[in-house]
């Protein structure tokens, strides 16, 4: 069988993996042995599955052969049973197994740093970034990820014009990325007083958190200012120079924190921020050159692309990548973002595995 071949090979390779993590060699250069170990891990879930699936394909067989040389008829129905319920399990682990072996992409199982910021549609825009904030605060408490503000601009009437967050779990960027692009507000505003529905936008970043050894940054390149932090209507927070923005000089990138008290601190997460934004630029020109061959997948990097629709007035939400409409906005507003970013997930994987399969 062709499958179980594949897995044969795959096996040998995890057993391979398995004897170069604990070399000595290895475990002193941290860049190959972070990406041997997250190798190993995602490989142990296939080998395992593999196993199951193996000792299903036997117990297959044998039940076959039983039926065969069996004539007692209560045995033989009981036979039949068991192949029967062997054949779906076979087929469902099949199903399985072919996603497993979708090749992933390295950024997927990183940290995330989410940036919201309004669009057109000025306070109300800024009103909506405080929901999706708060909708992605909530979805994240479900997950059991943690969130760490990096820095915030707040709107005059309320939300903010911006806001930055480290998201810290289990494969955070490889769920959130989908959520990148302009997300599209439909209701009647807080300050509108003839009650007419107005369209807002906001866009959504999400960049994978690099660490230290994906993506070299020199102190040399690195223009550093110090200002004081600001609140709401800009009234100081505190009247040390505690906030930092950080210049990247060869690229331009500029970060800037000012949540923390601590001025090492503020530069500890801004510096997080521009490592993040540098990677993502040679991310992106990865992604282009392989755009051609995956143009149809859903995680596009197109930040200018309308990806969703919040319709209020009709309680509806539209993903425009799949046609997606789902009748339970203020479920998702409040946490339940996996309603939509399940079948993104789910359209993506059908596109991956018609790719691995076609080449």
């Amino acid at each position: 069988m062709d499958l179980l071949y594949k897995l044969e090979g795959v096996k040998e390779h995890f057993i391979e993996v398995g004897k170069l993590i604990v070399d000595p060699d290895i475990i002193s250069d941290m860049k190959r042995y972070v990406k041997l170990t997250k190798e190993y891990k995602d490989l142990e879930v296939i080998v395992q599955t593999y196993d199951e699936y193996k000792n299903t394909i036997e117990n297959i067989t044998s039940s076959k052969e039983m039926l065969a040389n069996e004539t007692d008829a209560e045995f033989k129905e009981m036979a039949k049973m068991e192949i029967d319920e062997l054949s779906k399990k076979q087929e469902a682990l099949e199903d399985k197994i072919k996603v497993l072996l979708i090749p992933k992409d390295e950024e997927d199982a990183k940290n995330a740093v989410m940036e919201i910021r309004a669009g057109t549609g000025g306070d109300e825009a800024s009103i909506f970034v405080g929901d999706l904030f708060r909708m992605y605060s909530k979805y994240c408490d479900k997950k059991g990820w943690k969130i760490e503000i990096v820095d915030t601009s707040h709107g005059t009437s309320g939300g903010y014009k911006e806001i930055v967050f480290n998201i810290s779990g289990a494969d955070v960027y490889g769920i959130l990325k989908y959520e990148s692009g302009v997300h599209r507000v439909q209701r009647v505003p807080q300050t509108e007083t003839q009650g007419r529905v107005h369209t807002s936008a906001v866009a959504i970043i999400v960049l994978p958190e690099a660490e230290e050894f994906d993506i070299e940054v020199k102190d040399s390149d690195l223009k550093v200012d110090s200002f004081c932090s600001s609140g709401p209507g800009g009234q100081s927070v505190n009247t040390t120079y505690s906030a930092i923005r950080i210049t990247h000089l060869p690229t331009g990138v500029v970060a800037q924190c000012q949540d923390q008290k601590s001025k090492l601190k503020n530069y500890d997460k801004a510096l997080s921020v521009l490592r993040s934004r540098i990677y993502e630029i040679e991310l992106q020109k990865k992604l282009e050159a392989d755009a051609e061959q995956r143009k149809n997948l859903v995680s596009s990097s197109d930040r200018s692309a309308k990806i969703r629709t919040y319709n209020y007035s009709q309680g509806r939400v539209t993903d425009h990548r799949i046609n997606l409409t789902l009748y339970n906005l203020s479920g998702i507003i409040d946490g339940d973002v996996d309603e939509v970013i399940q079948p993104l997930r789910a359209h993506d994987n059908a596109e991956k595995l018609k790719f691995s399969e076609a080449v």
